[in-house]
């Protein structure tokens, strides 16, 4: 995968804000009033939803985001501005009409199946003094941002002179727009640097059923010279993503089992927007807007994908190079919280794994079958040589790291440079701490900061030493 890691673009949406609203529950009757489910609601959650949902996943990303849209002077509102708050993102540039309903999508969901959705919004066009508002504070802050992405859920935020003012604005100032569409009428998106309709909004907007590769050619290249865009782009859900600027080409998506496409529109459009904000050409956003998009329809509701969750994703389907599963301090700080916060049971191991045997491949199968994820410390080659000497180690830290990585036991490996891996323990504070047997009775660094202690007995006969002495016997 491209590395995005640690990268931080910064990125303005524009569009219809939303609340998705979610009341989960079970169902083990049918109500006696009439034919219909009773529902018993045992949680509630609300978030963000429509272009809400483009930010939530820039900012799970990593990304700087703005926000520009108009809201309703109603409690929705106020609603609406506290989670995106929440996920540190500014509320300035929301400009509030009177009389207007903030969109809200209320779903009840019993046994993880959705039975019914109840909206409340406006969806007529926003006011020309609300849209001149938005034109002003684009002109203010545009130069701030490195792409701009419309997310058009026509509900009256994205008006077609406003559209094209802001297409026409970006273009001045050499910023690519990315849209996702709503409608039939796509003249409304003309300049745009690419859309993202899927192949139903596709066949619609361009009037040709897209049945196979001639009849989606004819489509992709009519959506990209009648809206003059840069690049043209259609989702073709299972089947991947097709691209069209001056070839055709698709690149596939993976399989996995599709809990919920809530959101899948989003995540696509908010991942090529990253991923092109940080420089990256568009075949490279697109693999990476796969993968996140591959990550999100594993969830249910509307979902986000973090790049270590993409990561894990593509690792998953076995494209993933060993070097991804090697990490800094901060990268697998970073992760472990968020491996935490995904209900994940972290071990911890560490040593210096020099010359890797049998042994070493065991003791780590034992160690991953204490939690999901295992992260191993490894010892730096300064470490090493404090330790067991000089000539130590044999092979460097970078290929001891990338072999490690390779086994199937190990998640992550990180590097450490000190005699001890007590600081690596206390930023990972991991659930089990694993150790080999012959520590039996004795202190074991860092074992306060795990919630328990494993040891595992080493292979008799496997040792580094061991081979290093075989080696110089066969010289000599």
């Amino acid at each position: 995968m491209i590395n995005l890691q640690g990268k931080s673009p910064k990125l303005l949406v524009v569009g219809d804000l939303m609340i998705d609203h979610y009341l989960w529950g079970s169902c083990e009757r049918i109500s006696p009033e009439a034919p219909v489910q009773v529902v018993n609601i045992d949680k509630e959650t609300t978030v963000l939803g429509g272009a809400g949902n483009v930010i939530n996943n820039l900012s799970a990303l990593g990304a700087e985001v703005g926000v520009m849209s108009v809201i309703g002077d109603c409690p929705i509102a106020d609603e609406l501005k506290a989670l995106l708050v929440n996920i540190q993102v500014s509320t300035e540039y929301l400009i509030t009409q009177t009389g207007r309903i903030t969109s809200k999508k209320s779903r009840i969901i019993a046994s993880q199946q959705q039975v019914v959705r109840y909206d409340r919004e406006s969806t007529n066009a926003i006011s020309e003094e609300s849209q001149s508002k938005l034109l002003e504070n684009f002109i203010a802050i545009i130069e701030s941002y490195d792409v701009i992405l419309l997310s058009d859920y026509g509900k009256g935020i994205l008006t077609k002179p406003l559209t094209q003012s802001l297409i026409k604005l970006a273009k001045q100032h050499h910023k690519k727009v990315l849209i996702d569409p709503k409608g039939l009428d796509y003249s409304k998106y003309q300049g745009a640097y690419l859309l993202t309709p899927n192949k139903k909004e596709a066949s619609e907007a361009t009037d040709i059923n897209i049945t196979d590769k001639k009849s989606l050619f004819s489509s992709i290249k009519k959506l990209k010279d009648e809206c003059h865009l840069t690049a043209s782009l259609i989702t073709l859900s299972e089947q991947g993503v097709a691209i069209y600027d001056d070839e055709l080409r698709t690149h596939p998506t993976a399989s996995r089992e599709v809990f919920d496409v809530t959101g899948a529109g989003d995540t696509v459009l908010a991942a090529l927007g990253f991923a092109l904000a940080c420089g990256y050409d568009i075949d490279s956003a697109v693999k990476f807007s796969n993968l996140a998009a591959g990550v999100v329809v594993g969830k249910i509701g509307s979902a986000t994908a973090t790049l270590n969750e993409i990561i894990e994703y593509e690792s998953s389907l076995n494209k993933s190079s060993s070097a991804a599963h090697i990490k800094t301090l901060k990268e697998i700080t970073i992760l472990s919280a968020e491996l935490k916060a995904r209900g994940k049971k972290i071990i911890f191991t560490n040593g210096c794994f020099d010359l890797l045997h049998a042994g070493h491949v065991r003791y780590l199968e034992a160690a991953k079958n204490y939690g999901d994820v295992l992260i191993l410390g490894l010892n730096s080659d300064q470490s090493v040589t404090a330790l067991k000497g000089q000539g130590r180690p044999i092979n460097t830290q970078l290929d001891r790291a990338y072999l490690l990585a390779a086994l199937e036991a190990v998640d992550y490996v990180v590097v450490f440079d000190e005699d001890t891996p007590y600081n690596l323990i206390k930023a990972i504070q991991p659930h089990v701490l694993v150790k080999g047997g012959d520590y039996e009775g004795k202190k074991v660094i860092g074992q306060e900061l795990a919630d328990e202690l494993k040891l595992v007995q080493f292979v008799k006969g496997k040792s580094t030493t061991k081979i290093i002495k075989k080696i110089q016997q066969r010289k000599e």
